[in-house]
This record gives structure tokens, sequence and C-alpha cells, in this order.
């Protein structure tokens, strides 16, 4: 499930080598929520590490990222994490439009096609109404 952010980066840590096959990044936006300012921290993970290098602390971005939530096991007892995983960072400057309150959002499906509109201009709709079912020679 994809949703957005959007707010100003108030840090940008160092990319982190976790394992032999695993590397991430972390970043905080800061998101007005309400009286206060959010700080929420986001995660880039391997080839998407480089994301936020065009960006620095004090930037308007907008982040599109998915929830990742995993379990494990701990001396017999099971812990849960959740992560914020970045996959897209743009400058929010360039004209998007102004986000929900609390300046996140989950993204917007894609609409719906519109209905075709009538493309013969010789086809006019009728105007008059049936007066009464007397005048309605339909078998239903």
């Amino acid at each position: 499930m994809a949703y957005e952010a959007t707010g100003r980066l108030h840090e940008i840590f160092d990319e982190q080598q976790v394992s032999e096959k695993f590397r991430k990044r972390e970043f905080v936006l800061e998101v007005i929520d309400g009286q206060y300012p959010e700080h929420i921290k986001f995660q880039t993970v391997q080839d998407k590490t480089a994301l936020i290098d065009p960006y620095k602390v004090g930037d308007e971005v907008k982040v599109s990222f998915n929830l990742r939530g995993r379990g494990f096991n701990k001396n017999g007892q099971m812990l849960y994490f959740t992560n914020l995983e970045a996959w897209r960072i743009e400058n929010s400057a360039g004209g998007a439009a102004a986000p929900q309150q609390g300046g996140y959002q989950q993204a917007a499906p894609r609409a719906a096609a519109a209905p075709a509109q009538n493309q013969n201009p010789n086809l006019r709709a009728s105007a008059a109404p049936i007066a009464s079912d007397d005048d309605n020679d339909l078998p239903f």
C-alpha cells in the first residue's frame, strides 16, 4: 500500500551496511500536524539509499513510501517493528498540491474513466418527461 507525506527534511543519516547483503539509510521528515510538529523517520534500502542525496536539511520534500511490518522471536517472545520504506522523494515546491491536514495521506487510487459523451452532434436527449404511465407503452 503506497502513502505520501510532505514536510521539511529535519535530519539525514549516513548509510549503514547492516549485513553483507543489506544496507539502509534513514532520514527524518518534520510534518506539521496540528499544534506541534511531528518528526517521522523513514528509511531507504538497497539501491534506493541514494534517493536522498540531492536534498539537504531544510528542503521541503514529498516522500512516497510503503508501510513494512515484521515480527521476530527473541528469547521466546514475539516482537514486532514497523518501517516507513521510502521509494520516491520529490521536491514539494514543484507546484504539487497542498497535502491533507497532517501532511500525510494515502496515495489516491486511479480514477475510473469518465462515462463516454455522445459523439454524434445530430442526437440530442429529449427534455420532455413522460407525463404519466398512460403515455408509457413499455411493458414493464
